[in-house]
């Protein structure tokens, strides 16, 4: 299969996941990954960019040791497709609440010194996020349309609210990551928190 027809299979595949709906509000930082706004005034994602930010991301996730890459959220939508996203690449989940100090103070038993963080919401991330530039360590953030990102180094700009679509872009970033050493064995589904899981945590 070419690239190209590839690219085009995986956008079709994920057209309906609702990666590309972002919300009613657009930031300044967001207006580059932006198309139009859907007839209910949703502002929607250029897919083309999102697909192309996620092998950006890959790359540069590459370039640190896996182990002491830390994916963080807050989101419980989150919590899915970050365990599957470790557990196929190696990489540290940090799931709930971010604890003040992990990155800054070595005097806390939970102090840890990763090489790269990965976020699911600049927003609702923002503690780990100040923590890991006052720590100097880079972030790749999932923004909506609605996010600021004035300190993440690389941004994933994507629905980062839906279930299916963390599910999606956490998919697609193991898949990039995957492609040199061994076949996906999930599909999106895989990755996606399920509704009694959230309804267990509240």
């Amino acid at each position: 299969m070419s690239q190209q027809t590839e690219h085009d299979e995986i956008k079709k595949k994920i057209l309906s996941t609702g990666i590309r709906v972002g919300t009613e509000v657009k930031t300044k930082f967001m207006i580059p990954y932006i198309t139009q706004a859907s007839p209910e005034g949703l502002y929607l994602f250029d897919l083309d960019i999102t697909l192309s930010r996620i092998e950006t991301a890959s790359r540069f996730i590459k370039k640190f040791d896996i182990k002491k890459v830390i994916v963080y959220s807050g989101r419980t939508y989150a919590n899915t497709p970050i365990e599957k996203f470790c557990e196929l690449t190696g990489a540290r989940k940090m799931l709930g609440r971010f604890m003040p100090g992990t990155l800054t103070n070595p005097a806390l038993p939970y102090y840890s010194e990763p090489q790269l963080i990965i976020v699911s919401d600049p927003q609702v991330d923002a503690q780990a996020v100040t923590e890991a530039t006052n720590a100097g360590i880079p972030v790749i953030g999932i923004a909506n349309t609605d996010n600021v990102t004035s300190e993440l180094d690389l941004v994933i700009p994507a629905n980062n609210r839906g279930r299916k679509s963390l599910a999606t872009v956490y998919w697609l970033l193991a898949r990039e990551l995957l492609q040199d050493s061994e076949e996906m064995k999930y599909e999106i589904d895989d990755f996606e928190t399920k509704t009694a899981e959230v309804e267990e945590e509240l």
